[in-house]
């Protein structure tokens, strides 16, 4: 019974409902893990469709598949997709950062279970808003930790090549807004475009994920 109302909803009621309200589910990249979809979080502005598109097919970035953490709900502008606050209007989409085998052969798989909490911190040197956030009270700058499901693929490593050259192509869309990614990785990895915003103490870190914003 449970079962068969679900498929209905999910599968024949939602995605009309949501493409009058100017959304659509997201058609490219893999979701990092199948709770968004279940869920129905798995929802886009069809101009970041576009930009998937177009990004799985670009060769300069090598062919890696593009892993999609958390999006927005069908419909209701304003309401969030907690714990993103902002995840609200269809225009937001968390990506996953990429990882390397030991060899440096760019990986499909994923640190954690859920795509979220395993963090690539700052090395010595490097700036460290998660430092200053805390030390001002921000206590849930690092709560995602908490949100792992589990910890996995212990052997791969963060991909600075891999993680630049995605964002760089992303910079490349007209329509691409902002980009959250922390600090130390705007640093580590050389990026100045001014699209690269942080995204403030009241949020949570972002050196697990990007979060991606369309006009």
């Amino acid at each position: 019974m449970f079962i068969g109302l679900y498929f209905v909803t999910t599968f024949i009621i939602i995605p009309p409902l949501a493409q009058l309200c100017g959304r659509e589910k997201i058609k490219n990249g893999k979701p990092t893990n199948y709770m968004s979809v279940i869920l129905n979080r798995n929802y886009v502005k069809p101009e970041l469709n576009v930009i998937l598109s177009k990004l799985e097919s670009l060769a300069s970035y090598e062919n890696a598949n593009i892993h999609y953490l958390d999006a927005n709900f069908p419909f209701l502008d304003g309401f969030p997709l907690l714990p993103h606050l902002s995840h609200n209007d269809g225009k937001k989409l968390d990506i996953s950062l990429v990882y390397e085998s030991p060899s440096g052969k760019l990986s499909d798989k994923q640190k954690s279970v859920s795509g979220y909490g395993v963090f690539e911190g700052p090395k010595e040197g490097e700036p460290d808003q998660i430092a200053t956030c805390k030390k001002e009270g921000y206590f849930q700058y690092d709560y995602s930790k908490y949100l792992t499901f589990g910890e996995i693929n212990e052997d791969l490593r963060f991909s600075e090549m891999g993680t630049k050259l995605l964002v760089e192509v992303l910079l490349k869309f007209d329509n691409m807004e902002k980009i959250f990614i922390e600090p130390h990785l705007k640093s580590r990895l050389g990026l100045t475009n001014s699209k690269i915003r942080y995204h403030g103490c009241g949020a949570v870190r972002h050196d697990d994920h990007i979060h991606i914003q369309v006009k």
